[in-house]
């Protein structure tokens, strides 16, 4: 009896086992039947964007346009100067030798508008007459230190202007990489197709083929009971090998498109094959973009591509130029206010030393050359800038144009292959296919 409720129960969980593992057996069976995913053009582009090496290589733009600024930050950092000056003489009024000097221990700066300036202390070493900002029993003195242009070097001087050229490199690099995004983008797109013609064309012999396979084998059957010569064999057999040739060479330009395409594909640093599975259909066809979008798509051309931006960048390095070669047209007339630096006047308690100095270039020869290439340089891309303003525009009536007649070529390939189904079904019916 035991030996029996045993048997039940067991029959009973086997049973109740049963429907789940059926309907696991019945998922997987689906999940193994399902289509692979398309591939889709927009896919394409997300995958150019997270992992081709073109635009991680142009990220490194940023990194160098970064470099490039702290470059020309350099020039303007406080930089700490430990200075020691040490003199030895013969004192007339004592006739001995003496060794008398001074230790500076000051910071000095500058900024961007030419302004330069130093602060920090000096240490007398042996007698010394400290005129003023003395402290420490006479023996330590606060030094301070400016020079100011006036004229030639104010605002504008090569360090501002490097400084202000780093400052677009940032800029330029965002365009760089704008531009290899573009580029890449549009070459996948063309390349996309490529792939999908190549594959539906295959797909369009290999039936082709198989149709005269059928043909030539109805033909051999026909021969062998007599009711055809035997030349129609070789007529039916030499349109299959015409037509796998045909095949063959198809799929090896579909071949070709995929590895192609696997450039755009990149995962773990190494080109993706895609597969043939995931060839989509061909899209419907869209509507002609109206004169409106057209004129609107041109307006935004303009602004965004990267090429017109790269000319407005160099447009602005240009201007910099320009402003620093007019300013080297200015006489230079410079104030300054510094520490005496010889022993031997500190020592007599000269303590600071105040100047200005007037100069004025005669002929000027090199500053007006710098000036007129900087015009010249500034015409130049104004005409530059005109033309890629023309040629974006010229780009988007190009790209409308092939738009519409690409609508023609779709619906004359589409009467086409209409006609070919039409041919097979009718080669079909007339060999009882």
């Amino acid at each position: 009896m035991k030996n029996y409720a045993w048997i039940l129960v067991i029959a009973a969980c086997a049973l109740w086992g049963l429907p789940e593992s059926s309907a696991q057996a019945e998922d997987t069976g689906k999940a193994k039947t399902l289509p692979p995913i398309p591939l889709s053009l927009n896919e394409v582009h997300a995958w150019i964007d997270r992992s081709h090496p073109l635009l991680k290589g142009a990220g490194t733009e940023k990194t160098s346009a970064r470099g490039k600024m702290l470059k020309a930050l350099g020039a303007f950092e406080p930089v700490l100067v430990n200075d020691t000056e040490i003199e030895r003489f013969i004192d007339k009024s004592t006739s001995k030798t003496q060794s008398v000097g001074f230790n500076d221990t000051l910071v000095e700066a500058r900024t961007p508008w030419g302004f330069r300036g130093s602060a920090g202390v000096r240490q007398a070493i042996g007698d010394a007459k400290i005129p003023d900002l003395s402290f420490g029993n006479g023996n330590q003195q606060v030094i301070l230190g400016g020079f100011l242009p006036l004229l030639k070097g104010l605002m504008i001087n090569p360090e501002n202007a490097e400084l202000q050229r780093s400052e677009l490199a940032d800029p330029r690099a965002e365009v760089k990489i704008s531009q290899t995004r573009q580029d890449l983008f549009l070459a996948a797109a063309s390349q996309f197709w490529d792939w999908v013609s190549a594959a539906k064309f295959v797909d369009v012999q290999r039936r082709a083929l198989g149709v005269a396979e059928e043909r030539l084998r109805q033909v051999e059957g026909r021969a062998k009971a007599g009711a055809v010569a035997p030349l129609d064999v070789v007529e039916a057999g030499q349109e299959v090998q015409r037509r796998r040739e045909i095949s063959i060479a198809a799929q090896r330009a579909v071949e070709q498109e995929q590895y192609k395409m696997s450039m755009f594909l990149w995962e773990n640093q190494t080109p993706t094959t895609p597969q043939l599975e995931r060839v989509p259909d061909f899209p419907p066809p869209a509507a002609a973009p109206t004169a409106d979008v057209v004129k609107a798509d041109k307006l935004q051309a303009k602004s965004d591509r990267p090429e017109i931006r790269e000319v407005d960048i160099e447009a602005k390095v240009n201007n910099i130029d320009l402003e620093l070669a007019k300013n080297n047209l200015l006489p230079s007339l410079d104030l300054e206010a510094a520490p005496a630096r010889a022993p031997e006047k500190f020592v007599l308690g000269l303590g600071y030393r105040f100047g200005a100095e007037l100069r004025i270039p005669i002929l000027q020869r090199r500053s007006r050359g710098e000036v007129m290439e900087a015009q010249a340089q500034a015409d130049r891309l104004v005409l530059v800038q005109k033309y890629r303003e023309q040629q974006v525009v010229v780009d988007v009536d190009n790209a409308v144009s092939a738009i519409e007649r690409a609508k023609e070529r779709v619906a004359a390939a589409a009467e086409s292959l209409r006609m070919a189904k039409t041919l097979e079904e009718g080669e079909r019916f007339r060999f009882s296919l």
